[in-house]
Formats: structure tokens, sequence, C-alpha cells
């Protein structure tokens, strides 16, 4: 009995000291691209075929005009199509906020960024709201001090960009220094609070903004930017943003 149990406990031994260990060494893998020469699944196509089609006529239906092209770039520290992204936000905005709140946004600001392309001349469609403007991103209003206001200017003062903005007139010296910074054509008071709308991309930190973090309260709107955007055009036969004296610099 002895022995046949030091047999079993040899070969118990044996076993597992021949057990084989794998190592992960390497991970190749290879690029397949998807093009025409993959053959197309009738079945599949028929199926998705609806869909498709509704997509495409919802997209391609004309919302507004627009009298010549705006891009982001037209300008050094405010932009045609910026001015336009900004004073959507405060159009379409202010009035849920206003109801919810019985209070009215003082300032808009949005990112140079977030404006993903041109608004070309010709028709506006539901496809040129989703180009502008993919993300998801949504509207939201934060209660910010003069103090965190005075951080707001300070950042844009150095951001050098054409951070979309509205409600606030700011104009930098040829050092990039604030100059003057009025928000409703007033001096910024210190000891008051402000409603500025952004969206929850920048609130949470986006672009660096981190003094959004620092506010007393945020409210949630609940509607996202590109909806407001196609809300708006809806509204508007012709569009017609100009870049303007908003934000400038003193030579």
């Amino acid at each position: 009995m002895q022995n046949k149990s030091f047999v079993l406990l040899a070969l118990f031994c044996l076993f597992f000291s021949c057990k084989q260990e794998y190592h992960l060494n390497k991970i190749e893998g290879k690029q397949i691209p998807i093009s025409d020469s993959i053959a197309l699944d009738t079945e599949i196509d028929e199926f998705i075929k609806p869909f498709r089609d509704n997509l495409e006529k919802d997209m391609s239906k004309v919302l507004s005009y627009a009298p010549k092209t705006y891009h982001k770039k037209d300008g050094d520290f405010n932009t045609a199509i910026g001015n336009l992204m900004a004073h959507i936000v405060l159009e379409e905005g202010n009035p849920i906020f206003n109801q919810r709140t019985g209070k009215n946004i003082d300032m808009v600001l949005l990112n140079h960024g977030g404006i993903r392309a041109a608004i070309n001349k010709g028709n506006i469609t539901t496809e040129t709201a989703f180009q502008v403007m993919p993300f998801e991103n949504s509207i939201v209003v934060v209660a910010l001090k003069g103090q965190q206001m005075d951080s707001l200017v300070f950042y844009l003062s150095r951001a050098k960009k054409a951070h979309p903005i509205e409600g606030l007139k700011l104009t930098l010296d040829k050092n990039y220094n604030v100059s003057e910074a009025l928000i409703n054509d007033q001096n910024i008071d210190e000891n008051k609070t402000y409603y500025v709308a952004t969206n929850d991309y920048l609130y949470n930190g986006g672009d660096n903004m981190t003094f959004f973090k620092t506010n007393d309260t945020v409210y949630t709107l609940d509607y996202k930017i590109r909806n407001a955007m196609i809300d708006y055009f809806k509204k508007v036969d012709t569009i017609n943003p100009t870049i303007d004296d908003r934000f400038t610099q003193t030579k």
C-alpha cells in the first residue's frame, strides 16, 4: 500500500513538473481594406435599404441658405461661423434656461476646435449641421462669480484663438494683455454671478477650460448643440453671420 501511494505521488509530481508554460511574444495583424472588391450581400442590402433611404431623405432636407462660405479660419480672434454658433446657443438655449430658472444667459463660450466643417455657400441641410457639429455635445449653463470670469477672460487672452463667444466683448493690447472686458456692455463685477452657456465637454475641462469646475451651480438643458443648430436653421431663411468687434486686438 505504501509502495502504491509512493508511485502515485511520484507520477503526480512528474506530471506537474513537466507542465509546459507558454508566453505571448508577438501579435501580428494585417489591414483588410473594405472596398468595391467585396461582393455586396443583396439580402442585407435590401433589408437596410428602407432605413438608408429615410436617413438620406432626412439628411438632405433643406433648412436654410448660406449666401457665402463660412470657415473657422476666416478671422484671428472671431469668425463669422464661430459668432453664428455662439449666437445659436444663446438664441435657442436662453428660452429654455429662462423658463426653468427665471434667469437669463449672460454669455456663451464654445471652442474653436469644436467647429468641424465649413458652412458652404448654398443650401443648408440637416447634414450640414451634422458636418459642422458631429459630436453629441449638449448645452449646459454654468454659474460663475466675477473672479472666475476673470480666469475665463485670462484663458481667452492666452489661447489666442477665435473661440466662439457671445455677450462678452474682449479687447487685447499688442502684448495680448486684456485692455477691456465687458459683459453686456458692463465691466465685470467680482461680486456678481454670471450665467455662462457652454457645452458639457468644455464644462468637464475640455481644451483646458478648468475654470468651469470652480462654479457655484451647473444647469443641464438636455439640448444638443446640433439640435439647436437645426432648430435655428429652420427658422431663418438665409443666414448672414459676420466678423465683428466682440474679440479684437489693438496693434
